[in-house]
């Protein structure tokens, strides 16, 4: 299976533009996606599908009082992927009530929490969907989902609209990741 997904579409931003700059994460990305063995290209992709919301802390916490499952942090995470992801990291004695206040931490648990999916996606898979497509869908879907689509489901609406903003995202964040290699 390749790698990265099929673009089929130019990129729906410039890089740093329209999405509080998230261009900026790049060299962090970078960083912690080596460790975990993940694509760069694919957590600064998920970060700008990531980046609908604003990334404030204050407006992260004050929704949390209204929505107690929102997801924080620059890479939206939910408080059980980030519990479960910290085990045994060098990160495990931080707090998912930490992530809005540290981009760094959001980025690095994103990446181990992709390397995590990872481990879980069969050897092959008759789905049509590339080891990038399934972990993104798996970060945006969990586990169970991101299994179903390698062995051919469909994803529905939401999930495919991801994709799809993931494909027309993966440009730019070539772009981003290779100007800060």
């Amino acid at each position: 299976m390749s790698e990265s997904p099929s673009a089929t579409s130019s990129p729906s931003r410039a890089p740093g533009t329209g999405d509080q700059g998230t261009a900026r994460y790049a060299a962090q990305v970078v960083t912690h996606t080596g460790p975990a063995g993940i694509n760069p290209v694919l957590l600064m992709a998920i970060l700008y599908n990531e980046s609908y919301k604003p990334h404030d802390p204050d407006l992260e916490r004050a929704w949390q009082k209204i929505d107690p499952d929102a997801s924080f942090g620059i890479a939206n995470m939910h408080r059980a992927a980030f519990d479960d992801t910290k085990r045994g990291r060098d990160f495990a004695g931080r707090q998912w009530e930490e992530l809005p206040d540290d981009p760094d931490l959001a980025i690095q648990a994103a990446a181990w929490y992709l390397h995590d999916l990872a481990t879980q996606l069969p050897p092959n898979w008759p789905g049509p969907y590339t080891r990038d497509e399934l972990l993104a869908l798996g970060y945006n879907t969990g586990p169970g989902n991101m299994l179903a689509f390698a062995q051919g489901s469909t994803p529905g609406e939401q999930a495919q609209s991801y994709l799809d903003k993931l494909r027309d995202n993966w440009p730019g964040a070539e772009t981003d990741v290779n100007g800060a290699r």
